[in-house]
């Protein structure tokens, strides 16, 4: 069952040219950076109430963040959805015969487990479910 909205990712080239605006412009409360070595990402994570916002920079030139940038520039990449079974939401997604980008759950920023639904199946808005 989905429970709230648990961040939104942003894609950018460059953490450092970025985290000024959310930390010093909009005052927004920093959780820190993580790198993500299994999806070639550096994370920058702040708070707004229950929700995050999530700075995704690549740190290699095949990382699929590095693809997006190129096709699509920076902005909003995926919205991610909080979960209570990963795995019992991933069934019930294929259930209704939508398409998971991973077919299983796999390691996330935060300790998280995540997954990500096909942009085709879900509005054109790449979806993650995460667990916490």
């Amino acid at each position: 069952m989905i429970q709230k909205i648990n961040h939104i990712g942003i894609a950018v080239n460059s953490l450092d040219e970025h985290i000024p605006f959310y930390r010093d412009v909009l005052g927004l409360p920093f959780k820190g950076i993580e790198i993500v070595a299994e999806q070639k990402v550096r994370v920058a994570m702040f708070g707004v109430g229950e929700v995050n916002i999530e700075l995704l920079e690549p740190t290699s030139p095949d990382s699929p963040i590095a693809g997006f940038l190129d096709k699509r520039g920076e902005g909003m990449h995926h919205i991610a959805y909080q979960v209570d079974d990963i795995e019992a939401q991933i069934g019930a997604v294929t259930a209704r015969g939508l398409q998971m980008i991973d077919p299983g759950p796999r390691a996330g920023a935060h300790g998280t487990q995540i997954a990500f639904l096909h942009p085709k199946s879900s509005g054109r808005v790449l979806t993650e479910l995460t667990q916490v």
